[in-house]
């Protein structure tokens, strides 16, 4: 490499470009042959439908609560899926990925297009930046204490280890899925795919509730089978999902930037995680916990994200958060990280915030 070559390479990393840590990737870590997705894709759908085919017919209490925790797992499975094609990375044509992303979306109630344009044209843009990225965004000490009696409650709710399904479904799902008016450009896709979503649940829950009703000839046992057909996996995946993409992005040394200060390095670098899970668990998680060079590039199919992940951090060592994946360590960052101060680019606790106004507050009065 000559000296020129080394100058520029070493100026677009001051400027925050991704093209170096890029160029460290080697390029078997973008190879997505047809049948290595299409494999993946099979066989978590077979595991989907084999499970909800099981849930039909089992009748066991102990059965039926180990059949709804594959059921969610198999969901979450065939998310990731439909994660990666919506990336394009699955598949190397656009009409493959949009094919098995839609399907693989469908037992998650998620909307393609809507995807697309909130986590790809927007998440992954802006990643970690102040008033751009929607994912998991912190308020301000002030903007949590502007807020009312419920909505500090619901806050507080939403921002610990138990209520992050909840944040998902109501921040992600429902304002980002179901509930919003598309942009213009974006209008007729988003609508499509949301009618298909919603039928395609309203016409899963028609199918269970007559096989149901076939079977017990009660409305009680209609509703059972939905319930755990249909509505305990979707539940489960919003709280996995949830949990899943809070560690990926909020941690104690994981900083939120303001607008002028961000940049593409800043963001995919250092505002993702690198999480190391136990042996399995990949089986139905497909790597998405090696977030990192995920977002350095969105091409690298699933499979292939150690590889890429061993090379940027052979070469960036002291950047990437690479640790175990624990759940006592997503209950600390629950503790810990609660609002931001975007000023001093630090995490805090909702008493850390009390002090931080009252601080404020009593500086303004002594200079008044």
């Amino acid at each position: 490499m000559s000296d020129e070559t080394l100058e520029r390479e070493e100026r677009d990393e001051r400027a925050g470009s991704l093209k170096p840590v890029i160029d460290i990737i080697p390029s078997a870590a973008y190879e997505n042959p047809t049948w290595k997705g299409m494999s993946y894709f099979a066989r978590d759908a077979v595991i989907y439908l084999g499970t909800i085919a099981a849930l039909i017919f089992v009748a066991n209490p102990f059965a039926d609560a180990a059949l709804d925790v594959l059921a969610i797992l198999a969901v979450t499975a065939l998310f990731v899926v439909a994660h990666d094609s919506a990336h394009g990375a699955l598949f190397n044509t656009k009409r493959k990925n949009s094919i098995v992303g839609r399907i693989a979306m469908l037992p998650s109630w998620h909307v393609f297009e809507a995807w697309v344009l909130g986590h790809n044209r927007i998440h992954h843009a802006f990643t970690v930046r102040q008033g751009y990225d929607f994912v998991w965004h912190p308020v301000t000490a002030q903007e949590y204490a502007e807020k009312s009696r419920t909505g500090k409650m619901l806050h507080r709710i939403e921002w610990s280890w138990w209520g992050a399904g909840l944040y998902y479904l109501k921040e992600v799902w429902w304002h980002k899925m179901i509930a919003f008016t598309p942009p213009a450009r974006w209008a007729k896709a988003i609508r499509r795919d949301r009618i298909t979503t919603l039928g395609f649940a309203f016409l899963m829950a028609v199918a269970l509730g007559f096989m149901a009703f076939v079977r017990s000839h009660s409305f009680g046992g209609v509703a059972w089978l939905i319930l755990r057909a249909e509505v305990i996996p979707f539940l489960g995946f919003s709280a996995m999902i949830g949990s899943v993409v809070h560690v990926h992005h909020v941690a104690p040394d994981i900083r939120w930037w303001k607008r002028n200060e961000w940049n593409r390095f800043k963001g995919q670098m250092e505002g993702t995680t690198v999480l190391r899970v136990p042996k399995g668990v990949n089986f139905f998680f497909h790597w998405i916990m090696i977030h990192s060079p995920h977002h350095v590039d969105m091409r690298i199919p699933m499979y292939n994200l150690e590889m890429a992940a061993l090379a940027i951090e052979k070469v960036y060592p002291d950047v990437v958060h690479d640790a175990p994946l624990r759940f006592r360590d997503f209950r600390h960052n629950t503790k810990l990280c609660k609002l931001y101060d975007f000023e001093a680019g630090h995490w805090l606790t909702y008493s850390e915030a009390r002090e931080s106004l009252a601080t404020a507050s009593s500086a303004v009065l002594a200079a008044s």
